[in-house]
Order: C-alpha cells, then structure tokens, then sequence
C-alpha cells in the first residue's frame, strides 16, 4: 500500500511541475506566447525578455535560503503558481508598467517553484528512477508548450496565454493533491562527509552547465530570428528533436554508456552551427539545423537534471542544491542571449557566430574528463558516468589493494565490496551472494568500519579519488 501511495505521489509530483515547466516555456521564458505577444503590440522584446530570465535565475538562485521543509516546498509552489497566475493577466491589456513587474514576479516565483519541487523529487522518486522522473517532466512539458505555441503562433497569442495560464491551474490542483511526509529511507538526507560535501562536484557541475549553454542563448538570439519566416513549422517542430533525444536517452537500457553519448551530443552543436553558417534559410535547411541543436540539447538537459536529482541524497536542502544547478543553466542562457543581441546588433556574419558557438564547445570538451572524476567520485553508480565498472577487472582488484583497510577484509566481504562498488543495491546484492539483506547490511556496516568511512559514499570517494577514469 506505501509503494501505491508513493507511485501515486510520483505521479502527482511529475504531472504538477510538468505544467508548470510548460507554463514557464511557452509564456515566460522566451516563450513564443510572449514573442506574440510582444510583436502583436509591436513593443521590443529585448528588455521584457532580460527581466524575465534575470528574475527567473534569482528565484532559482535563492529559493532554497527560504524554503527548508517539504511543507515549506509545497507552500513555495502553491503560493509561486498562483503569483505566477496573477501576474499573468496584464497581458490581456495594453502594454504597461505592469508587463514588466509582472514578468519580474512571476519570473522569480516561477524560478522558486521550480527549485522547491527538488523536495518532491527526492520524496517520491527512487534515486535509481530520477533520470526518467527528469525526463518524464521535460518531455511531458515540452509535449504541452508545443501545443499552447501552435495555438499563439497560428491562431492568436490571447489563446496560448489563456492555455499557458491554464497549465498553471492544473498544476496548482496537482501539486495541491500532494501529500507531505512520506520520504522513504533512501531518500533521506545525509552528508557525504569527504571533498567538502557535495560543493566541489556542484561548483564544477553549474560551471560546465554555465559553459555549454551559452550556446542555447545564441540560439534563441540567432538562429531563431534567422528562421522566423517559417511560422507554421518552427511553431510545432521546434522542440520536436529535443523531445525525441529525451525519449531515447530515458529508455536506453541502463547499463548502456550514456557518458559516451555526451560527446556525441557535442558533435551535434558543432554540426547545428556549422550547418548555419553553411546553409541557407529554408525550410530543409531549418530542419537540420534545428534537429542537430535541439537534439543536443535534449541530451544536455537530461544529464545534469539527472545528475542534480540524484545530488539531492548528498544535500541538507534540496530546493537550494536542484535551484542553484538549474540556475547555472539560465545564466548560461542569459549571458549567450546577451552575446546573440551584440552579434546581432553588429551584423555579425554566421561564420563568426559559429566560432563563437565552436569555441563554447571547445571549452566544455575539455571540462568533460574531470567532471566525469569529481561526479564520480559523489555518484558512483549513474548512467552518464563512467567509473569503476567500466575498468577491468585487474585494475579494480589493484584499486581495493592500494587502499588500506584498518583490518583485512573477509572472503565474503570482499565479495560484498566488489559488488557495492559496482553499484548494487543491499537488494541486488543479496540476491547475488543467496543471502539476506540483514547480512548484507552487517557486512556493509563492517566494511566501512574497517575502512573508517560512515557511507557508501565515503567508501567510493576513498577507493577511487586517487584514480584517473581512462
């Protein structure tokens, strides 16, 4: 009856932030309701649009110095969506001083619920079940902007923003509907008490999130504008690749090597922004730019929201570890948006965006290697990460013999570590030595005391922080 409630609860969490991540991307960030909007009234975008993303970032950023408990999350999220909703309703009206501090709240709001659900996702979400609970939300999300944009973009922008507000009524009931209290024992809280916590991995997790998405921001800025003349198609095709990307990233098996897709993801930008340099601006040529850009991203995003959601076991507050990772994601957007209005304004010709663009990439592939070794060391078992398991069997025999135990460990327990290493829940293990799970977890706690670490955590960190991840 616990797992239907939880798997209830999942459910609820997913659907409630779904529509709201909908809301947030067809209206608020640079959404094509507000795009229509905007033109509709022939205002200039660049300000509203700068208002929004710096607000949006701030929620983010600070959500979790306010928000400390699974009620307070709920709250946050409940009271955000209706602000979000209010702060809506000018836009029915002519332009005035209210588009713009209406966009400045429901922007920061917005960016506080959206790191407040961090709590729901560490509640309801088995750690193993996050990357396809990230997933399931961006792809879900995505599903609805494209409808509310084929309605603003074809039909007229006072409908996208009545179905744009609409998802913010759905959501509120969803999240409403959500019960509190019910983490299960292996999302609660605890430190990983080596490397400083989690602050090391996270720090070098926004910068490369920061880093690689300066690309999104010239997206939107110049490659978008670029193809503009294609209504009918960018309103629904646009975010088509991404969806597509997600889909196959989330049932991939999960032994499958998703780091190496990373790179792959990589060549794909590089191929997006040479295609627009090289190509021209019909509707062939969208659609390959589009579907190389917008696949990379998809690939992207579900990584580090996966890699943020599983963070959330190593962190005292979820909503401020999953809001200042996310936060990385659109400064990196704000600044490349920056970028793409200079490059605009100074006529830049596309092979110079695509140095730019080409660059970025460059950076980011350098950064790859040791943000694999740092979140490894942190997440060891993760399906984008290439660790332990991915080593043979000589070289994880030499890893276990250099590090030194304060007493020699049993056959068995050697058995017990080869397995925890690469992964294995109590469960799992138990199933693969024919023993109990009480065994296990006797055995587990024996090897942490001969190792002197307090968690599974502490022990990957030990065994692996002095090795190079080939």
């Amino acid at each position: 009856m616990n797992g239907l409630k939880s798997f209830n609860a999942r459910r609820l969490s997913v659907a409630g932030f779904s529509f709201l991540f909908a809301y947030i991307l067809s209206f608020q960030f640079e959404g094509q309701v507000l795009y229509s909007l905007l033109d509709l009234r022939g205002t200039d975008a660049d300000r509203y649009i700068l208002a929004a993303i710096i607000a949006h970032f701030a929620g983010l950023f600070t959500c979790g110095l306010f928000v400390k408990s699974q009620a307070a999350a709920r709250s946050m999220m409940l009271g955000g969506m209706g602000l979000c909703l209010a702060a809506s309703v000018p836009f029915f009206f002519a332009p005035s001083s209210l588009w713009l501090s209406g966009l400045i709240v429901s922007g920061y709001f917005s960016g506080c619920a959206v790191a407040a659900w961090g709590f729901f996702l560490r509640a309801f979400t088995p750690k193993n079940e996050r990357i396809k609970s990230c997933a399931d939300v961006l792809i879900y999300s995505n599903l609805l902007m494209i409808a509310v944009n084929v309605f603003a973009m074809n039909r007229s922008p006072f409908i996208g923003l009545s179905l744009s507000m609409l998802c913010l009524v759905i959501g509120i009931a969803f999240i409403w509907m959500l019960p509190l209290g019910q983490e299960n024992e292996q999302n609660k809280t605890f430190k990983n008490k080596t490397h400083g916590g989690i602050k090391n991995q996270l720090i070098l997790l926004c910068f490369f999130v920061f880093i690689i998405t300066i690309n999104s921001g010239l997206m939107y800025q110049v490659i978008n504008p670029a193809f503009e003349h294609l209504t009918g198609l960018v309103s629904w095709y646009w975010a088509v690749p991404y969806i597509v990307a997600l889909v196959i990233m989330r049932n991939l098996p999960m032994k499958a090597k998703r780091s190496r897709i990373l790179y792959i993801g990589m060549a794909m930008i590089i191929g997006a922004f040479i295609s627009f340099m090289l190509l021209g601006r019909n509707t062939s040529d969208y659609l390959t730019v589009d579907t190389l850009m917008l696949g990379a991203c998809g690939i992207f995003d579900l990584f580090w929201w996966s890699i943020l959601g599983e963070m959330l076991d190593y962190s005292d507050n979820p909503a401020q570890t999953f809001g200042i990772g996310l936060s990385a994601n659109v400064f990196g957007i704000l600044c490349g948006g920056v970028l793409g209005m200079a490059v605009t304004s100074m006529g830049l010709p596309g092979a110079e965006v695509a140095v730019i663009a080409l660059t970025v990439v460059c950076v980011t592939l350098v950064m790859l290697p040791p943000l694999n070794n740092q979140l490894v060391l942190l997440l060891k078992s993760h399906a984008y990460l290439a660790a332990y398991d991915n080593m043979s069997q000589s070289q994880q025999t030499d890893i276990v013999r250099q590090t030194k135990t304060l007493d020699p460990l049993t056959v068995r327990e050697q058995e017990v570590l080869q397995l925890i290493l690469s992964g294995k829940s109590n469960r799992e293990i138990a199933g693969a030595l024919f023993i109990s799970e009480s065994t296990v977890k006797t055995h587990a706690r024996n090897i942490f005391s001969k190792y002197d670490v307090g968690s599974r955590a502490e022990l990957i960190s030990t065994l692996l922080k002095n090795q190079t991840i080939e």
